[in-house]
C-alpha cells in the first residue's frame, strides 16, 4: 500500500483517520502533534527569554514513550535558548530491568548533549522494589508502592532544579485509560484534578500551591504510533516490561478499549476530547474549594494529612 501522502510504500495505517502513511510522514505526524500540543497547551510563556529560560525537567525511563518525547524536544528545542531541559531518571532497584534501561537513558541524553540526572529509591528511601515486593506489608499491588515513590521524586527533584515544568512520556492510551478509570469509578473529584494537574492549557489551570505543573506533549499520539516511531528512528529504547507490573483495573479498562478501538476506529479520540471538556467543568466546579493543604511532619512536602502518603508506605515497608 503506497502513502496517503505520496508514492512511497507505507509502513502504517491510522484506521481512526483512514491514512497510510510512510516512514517520513509518521515521522512528521507524530513530531506535528507533538509540537502542536505544546503551542495549544502554552508550555512556552511569553516571557521565556535566553536570560531567563524555562527549565523543563523530563521524566526519562527508558522505555519508548520518554525516549521518544525526549528527542523530539531534544530536535525542536536543542537551539532554542528559551528551554533548558533536564532528563531525570529513577532507579526504582528491579534487579535485571531499571539497569538496562538506565543505559538507554545515558545513550539518549550522551547522543543528544541533555543533562542528565539519576536519582534511587535506596538513596531516597532505604527500600528497593523487589524487596518491597518480595515483603508487600499493606497487602498491595507493586505499582501502589511504585506510583506513590515515583510521583514523590519527580516532584521533589523537579523543585531541586527549580523546574518551570514537569514533563511525563503519556500517551494518548494512556490517558484515555485514566480517563475512563476515573469515570467508572465515579471519582469526580479526581477528574478535576486531572485537568489542573497535567491536562488542562497553562492559562485554563489553577494553579497548586508548591507543586511544579506538569505536561504530556505525547498525549495526543496513540501507544503503536510511539512504538513505530521509536523503532524505525532506531532510538535506544529498552521495550521488556516491568517484571513486577500489576496494575489489574487499568489492565481490563485497556483491554476494553482496545477492542473499542478495534471496532470503532477513532474512539480514544473521542474519549479524550469529551472527557477534557468535562474535566474542565469540573476543575471550574472544585477550584473555588479550599482544600486544606499542610506538611507531612516527616518530610515536609503537602499533604492534607499528618504523614504524606509517601512516608507512611515508607515506614511500612520498613517496618519489616
Amino acid at each position: 500500500m503506497d502513502c496517503t501522502k505520496c508514492d512511497r510504500e507505507a509502513v502504517m495505517h491510522a484506521a481512526y483517520s483512514g491514512a497510510h502513511l510512510c516512514e517520513g510522514h509518521l515521522f512528521e505526524s507524530v513530531e506535528r502533534r507533538v509540537r502542536r500540543r505544546i503551542r495549544e497547551d502554552d508550555m512556552l510563556p511569553d516571557d521565556a527569554t535566553p536570560e531567563d529560560p524555562e527549565t523543563w525537567v523530563i521524566g526519562l525511563s527508558g522505555g519508548k514513550d520518554s525516549v521518544v518525547l525526549t528527542d523530539i524536544l531534544s530536535e525542536t528545542f536543542a537551539e532554542d535558548p528559551r528551554i533548558e531541559m533536564v532528563a531525570l531518571t529513577i532507579h526504582e532497584g528491579i534487579e535485571g530491568y531499571r539497569d538496562e534501561s538506565l543505559a538507554a537513558c545515558e545513550e539518549l541524553t550522551a547522543d543528544r548533549d541533555i543533562r542528565h540526572e539519576v536519582v534511587t529509591y535506596a538513596d531516597e528511601f532505604d527500600v528497593e522494589m523487589d524487596d518491597v515486593v518480595d515483603d508487600d506489608p499493606l497487602d498491595m499491588a507493586p505499582c501502589a508502592y511504585c506510583g506513590v515513590f515515583r510521583r514523590d521524586l519527580l516532584a521533589k527533584y523537579a523543585e531541586e532544579y527549580d523546574a518551570d515544568k514537569l514533563l511525563t512520556g503519556h500517551n494518548l492510551d494512556d490517558e484515555a485509560e485514566t480517563a475512563l478509570m476515573n469515570i467508572f469509578e465515579g471519582n469526580v473529584e479526581q477528574v478535576a484534578k486531572h485537568f489542573d494537574a497535567s491536562l488542562g492549557p497553562f492559562d485554563e489551570r489553577t494553579p497548586k500551591e508548591d507543586m511544579i505543573p506538569r505536561a504530556k506533549p505525547l498525549r495526543d499520539v496513540p501507544e503503536k504510533e510511539v512504538a513505530l516511531y521509536a523503532q524505525l528512528r532506531d532510538l535506544p529504547v529498552h521495550m521488556a516490561e516491568c517484571p513486577h507490573s500489576s496494575e489489574a483495573f487499568r489492565g481490563e479498562i485497556q483491554d476494553l478499549l482496545l477492542k473499542l478501538e478495534e471496532n470503532h476506529p477513532g474512539t480514544r479520540h473521542s474519549i479524550m476530547a469529551g472527557y477534557e471538556e468535562l474535566a474542565g467543568l469540573a476543575a471550574d466546579q472544585y477550584s473555588d474549594e479550599d482544600e486544606d493543604v499542610g506538611e507531612c511532619e516527616e518530610c515536609g512536602a503537602p499533604t492534607t494529612r499528618d504523614q504524606c502518603r509517601k512516608c507512611a508506605l515508607v515506614d511500612a515497608v520498613n517496618a519489616v
